[in-house]
């Protein structure tokens, strides 16, 4: 098929890449110049595993193309894929600016019947919206359906979510424009959700809140576990074994951050507000996953003292591992909070360094490696559980560290290994080893 896809971000590069190995002719559009050419040239602007591999193979091949202009990419195309933006509102509403800055686009340009497919995260009511703004746009001698096809994506694993992902939810009004969508994922091989247009829309938000539910919720056990004397890792093994309730999500942290969780679940409890129902258990979500990267700050601050002229290192910046994506990171709530406190702050990414600059400044001191952000440093806290922190050797605190005490936001260390290597080592929902040592002070 013909396919054009509106927004080179991290949904529609992917989207587009992934319908390109699969056989279809892919246009991808964009605002950003610099960012097409760069596309043209087959590198990726974002980092994702996977991704640059297939990008510049479907850019050599000619399956994949990029374009600034409207009508060299809605023109005589099949079907047009929106998957730009939807940056939250002050209120937390989803702002669906660039929704429509696309489809007076497409209204201008299209030549031919069209179905136009909305992977965008909007609220319920949009894909309507959207295709009463195309009819009253010129288009009433055109054949115009729309679709709403919301994407389950994973920074990190999205290639593989792609290919092999759960399912694939269509949404239509018209069984002809769903056929075709679903045609034209048919060589992915994934079972197909077939909705009306209003409960594919809900489904995404769904599915965010109901995860985002999850992961503050083994926080608040991981919180009681502290107090109690409980180990988070056993509890969430217990009841994850459930089959009724998995074992997925259910690793205790700083709580969740990105592009998705954090929007959405505001953008859902404003909706919920806008049809006059009262939200409280997501209102509930928001607020521990808001409170709980400084519960790591006051463990800190209850075992140190005054964080004041004190070198905290800070390991992981990115929200979450395998991508460079710094959007609603805890790990940038603590960078901020540290410095606050007058801390002496060092942080270290493998990927994620030049997009925390563009949020930190010249607040923090970057390094390029761990080694170099925690030696001579009082304190160490953990932020992303990337492998690399996973397999560091935890010698190296007490080697490189004036005081050797870690405390870890992402659980990365057995606590027996650290207690044999005499490292005061606090994480979450487990107990803390709190000997001292000779390195200690205070």
């Amino acid at each position: 098929m013909k396919v054009t896809v509106a927004g080179t971000g991290y949904v529609g590069l992917v989207t587009g890449v992934c319908l390109a190995e699969i056989g279809h002719d892919v246009i991808g559009i964009d605002i950003n110049e610099e960012k097409i050419q760069l596309l043209k040239k087959g590198k990726s602007p974002i980092y994702e595993p996977g991704l640059e591999d297939l990008l510049e193979k479907n850019v050599r091949n000619g399956s994949l193309y990029f374009t600034t202009s409207p009508k060299e990419a809605y023109a005589e195309r099949e079907v047009i894929i929106i998957a730009v933006g939807t940056p939250e509102n002050r209120d937390g509403s989803a702002n669906l600016f660039y929704i429509e800055d696309v489809v007076r686009d497409i209204g201008e340009n299209i030549t031919d019947h069209v179905i136009v497919t909305i992977k965008s995260t909007v609220p319920v009511g949009t894909n309507h919206r959207v295709k009463r703004l195309l009819y009253q746009d010129k288009l009433p001698h055109l054949l115009v359906e729309v679709v709403s096809n919301p994407e389950f994506l994973r920074e990190g694993s999205a290639i593989q979510d792609t290919f092999k992902g759960d399912r694939i939810v269509i949404g239509s009004a018209s069984q002809h424009a769903g056929d075709v969508i679903e045609e034209m994922y048919k060589p992915f091989n994934i079972p197909i959700v077939r909705t009306d247009i209003k409960s594919s829309e809900m489904i995404k938000y769904a599915s965010n809140a109901f995860l985002a539910t999850k992961i503050s919720f083994i926080n608040e056990i991981a919180n009681i576990c502290e107090k109690l004397g409980a180990n988070i890792e056993d509890v969430a093994k217990g009841i994850g074994l459930d089959s009724r309730i998995g074992d997925k999500f259910l690793q205790a942290g700083l709580g969740y951050g990105g592009s998705c969780f954090p929007k959405d679940t505001k953008a859902l409890v404003q909706l919920a507000g806008n049809v006059k129902h009262d939200f409280a258990l997501l209102e509930s979500v928001i607020k521990v996953n808001n409170h709980q990267p400084l519960l790591l700050l006051k463990k800190a601050e209850d075992i140190v003292g005054d964080l004041y002229g004190k070198k905290a290192a800070l390991l992981g910046l990115a929200f979450k591992p395998n991508t460079d994506d710094v959007r609603e990171s805890a790990s940038l709530v603590l960078a901020k909070e540290l410095v606050k406190k007058g801390s002496i702050v060092t942080v270290y990414d493998p990927i994620a360094l030049e997009n925390a600059k563009k949020v930190l400044g010249d607040r923090v001191i970057y390094c390029t490696s761990i080694d170099e952000a925690i030696l001579g440093a009082d304190l160490t806290f953990i932020g992303t559980e990337w492998q690399e922190m996973i397999e560091y050797p935890v010698e190296n605190y007490k080697k490189l560290m004036k005081s050797p005490r870690v405390f870890d936001g992402r659980n990365c260390y057995s606590l027996s290994e650290m207690e044999s290597n005499e490292i005061l080592y606090v994480s979450i929902g487990r107990k803390a080893i709190l000997q001292q040592t000779n390195h200690v002070s205070g």
